[in-house]
């Protein structure tokens, strides 16, 4: 098999999901992987599985000068493909988030990359991370990639459009559910060319889950709620079902036959198929059901494991869209 040279950087890596994606990829030859991430946690997991990547992380997003990477890029490694991917922090355009977008701190939405240089340059200070959406985009404009992905949650209609111009292609849509026990419908933002959805593996949480962990323990408010909604918890659609609380806010969500959507706390309680026990996921079945090999993430806390892994990709997903990169190459030419 002809395999395609390319050098990576990875913008956002969290836990380097897209290195293990790569290494799914049979005809990516990565050369060189870049990596951007803040979280020590996270790099601390990247560098245990990852070592020959240690030197090549380059702190924060806002740091990166991409001209000059792209020279050192050039410099050693010629006429090579550059691939750029990254996920950026979503709290912002998110429907279960806070809605202001990528907005200055008076409340200011911040629409072109222009406009947030020019903000940045006057001192500006930002709300939440969302921003960073726009160092993405001036990272890739500095260094011209060969090829690109961008992934996000699902952008409300306010902010799509904007996403799609800066971008410059509308996003492929695809929903982890069919190639794991997920459901995490998402946004891909590539020139891959077309992509259709992936075939459906057809996995059920009772698929990825350790039947040896017997701890069943959970909160007496969320177990009461359990106890009084039962027969609606079976009776789920889309394979889950939202706990209603009658004393405020409780994301608490069952999983019966998938999982709902992993987030950066975890903080959902599931059920055990076939035993209709109810209990959290482990870190082990966390990392199941991104797709992540076993034990990937083990050598840091529970805490940051759940935190990590909500907040990375479906490796098989990702892996899927890059195995069009080879078509997209072939169809250039």
């Amino acid at each position: 098999m002809n395999k395609i040279d390319i050098v990576v950087v990875s913008l956002f890596d969290g836990l380097s999901g897209g290195r293990i994606a790569l290494e799914r990829t049979p005809h990516l030859n990565v050369l060189r992987y870049y990596s951007s991430e803040i979280d020590k946690y996270a790099i601390q997991i990247a560098d245990k599985n990852y070592p020959q990547d240690k030197k090549f992380r380059l702190g924060s997003v806002v740091d990166i000068d991409g001209n000059t990477l792209l020279s050192e890029i050039r410099k050693e490694f010629g006429d090579v493909k550059i691939l750029l991917i990254g996920g950026s922090p979503c709290q912002g355009f998110s429907m279960a988030g806070k809605l202001k977008g990528a907005s200055t701190k008076c409340g200011q939405d911040v629409v072109t990359l222009e406009q947030y240089i020019d903000l940045k340059e006057q001192g500006f200070e930002f709300d939440g991370q969302s921003y960073l959406f726009w160092e993405y985009i001036r990272i890739k404009q500095e260094l011209s990639p060969d090829y690109f992905m961008l992934e996000n949650v699902r952008i409300t209609k306010k902010w799509l459009p904007m996403f799609n111009e800066a971008m410059g292609v509308e996003p492929t849509r695809i929903n982890s559910n069919l190639v794991s026990a997920q459901n995490r419908d998402r946004y891909y933002w590539h020139n891959f060319g077309e992509i259709s959805q992936p075939e459906d593996k057809g996995i059920l949480l009772k698929d990825i889950l350790d039947y040896s962990v017997d701890d069943t323990h959970i909160k007496p408010s969320v177990a009461k709620n359990i106890i009084a909604q039962e027969r609606e918890i079976k009776a789920g659609k889309n394979g889950f079902y939202q706990l209603k609380c009658e004393s405020g806010f409780q994301d608490n969500k069952i999983g019966i036959d998938k999982c709902p959507t992993l987030r950066a706390g975890n903080n959902c309680t599931y059920v055990q198929i076939p035993l209709h026990k109810y209990r959290k996921l482990t870190p082990l079945e966390c990392e199941r059901l991104q797709t992540l090999p076993d034990n990937y993430t083990e050598g840091v806390s529970n805490t940051q494991r759940y935190k990590m892994i909500g907040n990375g990709w479906t490796i098989d997903i990702i892996t899927y869209l890059f195995n069009h990169i080879k078509r997209s190459l072939n169809e250039n030419k």
